[in-house]
């Protein structure tokens, strides 16, 4: 088992260089340049909270690439998904908490470059995020997961956060991990 968790973590790891690293790094390299126009006024005297944001976004994508890894016993990847639905720690509070700290690095480096066309990238990758969650994870879930995802879709938001989850969250139950059935001791009805 140790094995295959530091192979897990070693495919993550590859994985976000390449995925994630281009999509907040190379093209956003690639896009800015210093005679592109700027944002608008009001978000110039925002500056300061991109670098908030680059590194909440990215600690977001960390916890969230762990869990997968920990908890999920796969990767990130789509060719190498994980084994067993994560839902724990951010997983409970919305279904796609990864795209979200990727799009929050990359609104911070727009605020940060002071940047539309950073601005406008990250308005086309949350869009083609949805997009790919829609047609391609959400069925694909649904067929490997089965019920148990369909009980955690009804249950957990896609994108937004509702605001009880937060007032209702209990950071114990982010060890536990998902089972097919009821606790041990727990009845059915």
């Amino acid at each position: 088992m140790r094995e295959s968790l530091a192979m897990n973590l070693l495919k993550t790891l590859l994985f976000t260089l390449f995925v994630p690293g281009s999509v907040t790094l190379l093209v956003p390299y690639l896009l800015y340049s210093s005679d592109n126009p700027g944002l608008p006024g009001f978000l110039r005297h925002v500056k300061a909270f991109g670098a908030i944001a680059v590194v909440v976004g990215a600690c977001i994508y960390a916890i969230c690439a762990w869990d997968f890894v920990a908890q999920g016993k796969g990767t990130p990847a789509p060719i190498d998904p994980p084994r067993a639905l994560v839902s724990r720690r951010l997983y409970r509070l919305i279904r796609n908490p990864m795209y979200l700290g990727v799009l929050a690095v990359l609104l911070g480096e727009s605020l940060l470059l002071d940047s539309a066309a950073l601005l406008i990238y990250t308005a086309v990758v949350f869009l083609g995020f949805h997009l790919f969650v829609i047609v391609y994870e959400e069925p694909r879930l649904r067929r490997r997961f089965g019920e148990e995802y369909m009980e955690y879709r009804g249950r957990v938001p896609r994108w937004f956060p509702r605001v009880g989850a937060w007032l209702s969250h209990n950071p114990d139950k982010d060890h536990e991990v998902q089972s097919h059935g009821p606790p041990s001791g727990t009845p059915e009805g």
